[in-house]
């Protein structure tokens, strides 16, 4: 989750590409290949390479496992764009993608998507659904007949949504009631969900974590995505099955949110000593997200923290028990870039 996203790099044909030339000293390597400790020239490449590396770890340890990349829809083609080649070892290694702001939430939110980047948008997201792959979409809107409109028009498009009444996740809308295309079915793979709810930040919203999960349970999303942690503590496999109970009687799935092209100081991997040292992979602070740093995702060092070995953040969200990972800072790539 992100704010109010710039406009697409490609859609103003910026082909500017320049390399970083900050190298790593740090010794080691990740399980796949791809982790590099030098200066990249294919930002695109190297994210879709990370991606892949996470799901063939996450899928060799739990088969069904769910990988869903946020934004950065770009990678479904070799070339970034919807006229280009798809992207096939991409395309096969994931489950869905997740898009922000199509229709409502661009430019700010409860304000319509200008209409020239929903048709640069579009024809990214059915080369993927054209693939076999769900479209996970989240518009920000409160206003109900924007929250109306941006189910409709999702739906049109054969896409999932969930339109948020506040861009910090922290809630769960009391509109529409009941929630659209609510349905009875125990949804056990993401081809099956009609409706999801995102709320990654529950503490935020809810004073404990018990009543987090009453609240959710109460409701009958097919799929929730939410964060490993509650206030610091992750989720239990007892918590998880509770939380995988929808209200009418079905079965819900639960994926777990990480940011892979971000570094944030709240995380357990975290070491305070990095402010004043930065390990090479680490850069600067988003500005928009204090405590949220870039990072040269194409490092070995950083892929460790994120999958490939026992103390990763993948394993202990399999630990934990979820059915899939949503992987956030994808477009990540467009901030080197440029």
């Amino acid at each position: 989750m992100r704010p109010i996203l710039l406009i697409p790099f490609a859609l103003f044909a910026l082909s500017a590409c320049s390399k970083n030339n900050d190298t790593d000293t740090t010794s080691g390597s990740n399980n796949d290949s791809a982790a590099v400790d030098t200066a990249t020239s294919d930002y695109k490449q190297s994210m879709r390479d990370f991606v892949i590396g996470i799901s063939k770890y996450a899928k060799a340890a739990h088969a069904g496992f769910i990988v869903v990349p946020q934004n950065g829809i770009e990678l479904v083609t070799k070339n970034g764009e919807s006229t280009g080649t798809p992207d096939t070892a991409y395309l096969n290694a994931i489950d869905a993608n997740g898009q922000e702001d199509l229709y409502y939430g661009y430019n700010d939110d409860d304000v319509a998507t200008p209409a020239a980047t929903i048709n640069y948008l579009n024809p990214l997201l059915k080369i993927s659904k054209n693939a076999g792959n769900t479209i996970l979409v989240t518009d920000y809107c409160a206003t109900h007949s924007k929250m109306t409109d941006s189910y409709t028009k999702n739906n049109a498009q054969g896409y999932i949504s969930f339109a948020a009444d506040s861009r910090g996740l922290e809630d769960i809308p009391t509109f529409p009631s009941p929630i659209y295309a609510e349905n009875t079915t125990a949804v056990t793979s993401i081809g099956q969900a009609k409706n999801f709810l995102y709320l990654i930040d529950p503490a935020s919203g809810y004073n404990s974590k018990t009543a987090f999960i009453n609240a959710v349970k109460a409701t009958n999303y097919d799929l929730l995505i939410t964060d490993l942690y509650f206030d610091g503590s992750t989720f239990t496999a007892a918590e998880l099955a509770e939380l995988k109970k929808k209200a009418n009687g079905g079965s819900r799935l639960v994926i777990s949110y990480m940011s892979i092209g971000e570094a944030e100081d709240y995380r357990y991997y975290w070491q305070t000593s990095w402010t004043k040292t930065k390990p090479g992979w680490l850069d600067a602070e988003n500005p928009d997200w204090p405590g949220n740093y870039k990072v040269k995702y194409w490092y070995s060092d950083w892929q460790k923290i994120i999958y490939g070995n026992d103390s990763s953040y993948t394993k202990k969200i399999l630990n934990a028990g979820f059915d899939g990972v949503y992987l956030d800072i994808i477009d990540a790539f467009e901030y080197y870039e440029k």
